[in-house]
């Protein structure tokens, strides 16, 4: 939290109510008054009293104190905050909110009550979706080195990343029940089925949907696990140049979480463009998925996380298994899909020598 100055309020509130705001006094509410913003923390509202325009006024001014209620995170708490200013005054006899805004890390003020989309800028970065590569050898009966370098150098940048851990189980829970129940995640893409569509039944979406529970019963105290992660680590989300010269994109669900987020990620696509092609995984793409799986394993002899990938397969692959992003994908490469996902339900160490019996 940075430290508040009296002279940041006045200068906020000034701009907020167009004139000059001089600040009388500051107290926690049931607590004596003073000007000493000394001790200003998380969670704690604050009556503040202050003169403008010759008048007399008091307001609650309050943060959200970080917690493992959905609140871990700085995003989790600007979320709150903004739905509460954009909704209190909407409701009759709701005390009203004057405005929601932000501390920088020098103790100023940002106003962002005006808001009604929030957008973000980042630098361009040159470059070729990795998809493209992928595409490309739908059409080839072998790999080229450059492929294989790629499949390499991705899986050697999540070994690096992964090897930055932290000390915070509560996150780990997180990110496994946002894994489970976020509208991104499992149960999001469920919830947009279309059910009837081809084989897929409300039954069959139950039954996934109830395993998927269970697995997040299995792995969510494992904490030990936590470290960085990108989160949506797809060939969508990564630019190459030269090379194996490279730029990702849009990390996603937050910081820290389960390895193998990232890895089953990348690995399934490999296994998706292989059905698209084969019908199976083989070939090119069965070559590049074992480059790709066993750099990573080689380098971080992370057996454990054959004990934890299932639900992260299962995600991905309902990802890519929806016809509302791929409805020309054959009803019979859908299927296989499934199967995949069905398979990894029950299955209790994942084996990558058998992945096309996963696919049926």
């Amino acid at each position: 939290m940075p430290a508040l100055k009296k002279e940041s309020l006045e200068k906020y509130f000034s701009s907020l109510y167009k004139g000059q705001v001089h600040i009388i006094s500051i107290s926690e509410i049931g607590r004596a008054e003073t000007e000493d913003l000394k001790g200003f923390g998380y969670g704690v509202p604050y009556i503040l009293r202050f003169s403008v325009n010759n008048e007399v006024k008091s307001v609650v001014l309050e943060t959200m104190s970080p917690n493992s209620f959905g609140h871990d995170h700085f995003s989790d708490r600007a979320q709150n905050l903004l739905w509460n200013h954009s909704s209190f005054n909407r409701l009759p006899r709701h005390v009203r909110s004057v405005d929601v805004g932000a501390f920088t890390p020098e103790g100023n003020i940002i106003s962002a009550g005006e808001a009604e989309e929030f957008f973000i800028v980042t630098e361009f970065a040159e470059g070729k979706g990795y998809n493209k590569d992928l595409e490309s050898l739908l059409n080839t009966e072998r790999s080229e080195v450059l492929d294989e370098a790629r499949a390499k150098a991705l899986a050697e940048y999540i070994v690096s990343i992964h090897k930055v851990k932290i000390n915070a189980p509560h996150l780990y829970t997180r990110r496994i029940r946002d894994l489970i129940g976020h509208g991104e995640c499992i149960m999001g893409l469920i919830d947009n089925y279309k059910t009837g569509y081809e084989f897929i039944t409300e039954e069959l979406l139950q039954k996934i949907e109830e395993g998927c529970v269970r697995w997040r019963w299995k792995i969510k105290g494992m904490g030990n696990r936590l470290c960085q992660v990108h989160g949506d680590f797809h060939p969508w989300n990564i630019l190459f140049r030269e090379g194996v010269d490279y730029t990702v994109l849009d990390r996603a669900r937050g910081e820290w979480g389960e390895p193998a987020d990232d890895v089953a990620t990348m690995a399934i696509n490999y296994i998706f463009f292989s059905i698209q092609r084969y019908g199976r995984l083989e070939g090119v793409f069965e070559r590049l998925f074992n480059i790709f799986w066993e750099t990573y394993f080689n380098s971080t002899g992370d057996d454990e996380m054959l004990k934890v990938i299932q639900p992260f397969f299962i995600w991905r692959g309902l990802v890519i298994g929806n016809p509302l992003w791929y409805p020309s994908l054959p009803v019979d490469r859908r299927r296989k899909l499934f199967n995949f996902i069905e398979n990894l339900l029950g299955e209790d160490k994942f084996r990558p020598e058998r992945v096309n019996e996963y696919l049926g």
